[in-house]
């Protein structure tokens, strides 16, 4: 079948999109509003185990339940903006995510904060890669597509440390609960601004693919379910080994049912290209390096340093403003001259280095080591992930556009869920050694924490290097291409330079 055009998106006199710096905000925050989600609920953690009675083993599922329902169903949000319409379920999204967060802000009791905080990923799974589709087809010329793309990857990146921040702030100076509200004006204004300055696309005219929709979202979900359980019980649990096997079934059962379908959920000709390809392992690594970074290194500030949850946000604040200034200022500027390539080479190997300095951080390690850490590693993420949302979304068809954001987005949850798995119980093994260590020498119980996690820290740290160098190698082996092109409809996606 042909693929049908996307109508074009109104313009300006200058050959810009008409209203282009609202409809780049309008995107770019729903994007943000969607990351930062996933971390800043984190540091109100105990205010909300205080405040509704949760127990210690149901506290997890508040940010358990939002990575099952976004990771799970990212493939089935970002297919339906291209068969029924990009802008239509971007505002699907944006509406469920919106109220889920009201329903999660005035929850009583634990089943319905829960509740809400699935309803969000599912929204959240709709709303972000029918953004970034929506990106990809607005933005066409060079310059106002670099510098979208900077901005939108910035907030991308940055996302899990604004979360940080902004759910301390909020939970130690108004409560909880307003890490939930803060987002309905939020969608309020989006909705309202979505229709004015953003075209709807046409769909692509086929049906919905439900038994593929059906495995890949029960089998995603059940994959990131399982991750979650290697990280706490352990991989030999049997708990964790047999939901593994699940999804594994499942996402086999998946591939068979694509590779016969007449309407597959996601056709395999995407992979094709190499770049793509190569833009997604890319994510996977450095998604699994940057979540390890938030998780360990925002303990390492409370535990070993005694910071409070608003002073380790504002800690990492550095972070994110690097990931800006780079993907906003420096690379956007450069990549139309000197194209992805060089960044996506720089990038890991920063990331490598951000990693190595981690490891040397140790109990008495002042700030000004953790920042310059966390300010390697934002110049690190800075120079990778523009280049990787270009690529990931280069010269594919419109009406495959948002199944290309959704597999980034995929890398980006399921790269951050395996490395917490993995890199988790890398820390696990060597604190508790540690630790066992440190109580035969008669150490006292906080020298015996502190060491134990410090120890724990440096071999979870030291598994992310071997990670950002699997991102490398990626690098290496499988981009090729330069400079980078709009999508194009009907012919099938070639990148410029291949």
């Amino acid at each position: 079948m042909t693929a049908t055009p996307a109508p074009s998106t109104a313009t300006s006199p200058s050959g810009k999109p008409a209203h282009s710096g609202i409809a780049l905000a309008v995107i770019c925050i729903a994007q943000l509003m969607v990351v930062l989600d996933a971390t800043v609920v984190n540091v109100a953690l105990p205010s909300i185990q205080q405040d509704l009675d949760f127990s210690p083993a149901n506290l997890t599922w508040v940010i358990t339940a939002y990575s099952l329902a976004f990771g799970g169903l990212l493939l089935f949000g970002g297919r339906t903006g291209d068969l029924y319409g990009r802008r239509r379920m971007f505002m699907i999204g944006i509406a469920i995510f919106g109220a889920a967060s009201l329903l999660g802000g005035l929850a009583q009791n634990e089943a319905m904060l829960i509740i809400a905080r699935a309803a969000q990923g599912v929204g959240g799974a709709i709303a972000a890669p029918t953004a970034l589709a929506l990106l990809a087809t607005t933005f066409t010329e060079p310059q106002a597509r670099a510098r979208a793309f900077g901005i939108f990857a910035a907030m991308a990146a940055s996302g899990g440390a604004i979360g940080l921040l902004l759910g301390g702030v909020l939970t130690d100076y108004v409560g909880w609960e307003w890490a939930l509200f803060i987002n309905v004006p939020i969608a309020l204004a989006v909705l309202f601004l979505t229709p004015r300055v953003l075209e709807e696309s046409q769909g692509s005219g086929k049906r919905l693919d439900l038994p593929g929709a059906l495995t890949v979202t029960l089998g995603m979900s059940t994959m990131v379910y399982g991750l979650t359980k290697a990280a706490t019980d352990g991989w030999g649990a049997t708990h964790t080994v047999v939901t593994l096997a699940i999804a594994a079934a499942l996402l086999v059962a998946f591939i068979v049912i694509e590779s016969r379908s007449d309407h597959a959920l996601m056709p395999f000709r995407i992979f094709r290209n190499r770049n793509r390809s190569g833009a997604y392992l890319i994510m996977l690594f450095l998604a699994s390096a940057l979540f390890t970074t938030f998780f360990f290194a925002s303990q390492f500030l409370q535990e070993v340093h005694g910071y409070t949850p608003f002073k380790t946000g504002l800690a990492f604040l550095p972070m994110p403003a690097t990931i800006m200034f780079m993907s906003i200022v420096v690379v956007r500027r450069l990549i139309p001259r000197i194209g992805i390539r060089p960044f996506l080479t720089a990038g890991p190997i920063l990331a490598i280095a951000a990693m190595l300095s981690f490891t040397q951080l140790d109990a008495s390690s002042g700030y000004l080591p953790f920042l310059g850490s966390i300010l390697l590693l934002g110049v690190g993420m800075g120079c990778s992930f523009v280049p990787l949302t270009m690529t990931a979304v280069n010269g594919v068809a419109p009406h495959e556009t948002g199944l290309a954001s959704a597999l980034l987005n995929t890398g980006q949850q399921i790269g951050g869920a395996i490395g917490l798995a993995v890199l988790g119980t890398v820390f696990a093994h060597a604190s508790d050694d540690k630790g066992a260590q440190l109580r035969a020498a008669g150490n006292s119980v906080d020298a015996i924490r502190v060491g134990a996690f410090v120890d724990g820290q440096q071999a979870a740290f030291t598994g992310a290097i071997v990670v950002a160098a699997l991102a490398l190698v990626a690098s290496l082996l499988l981009i090729r291409v330069n400079k980078v092109a709009p999508p194009q409809a009907g012919a099938a996606p070639v990148a410029a330079g291949e």
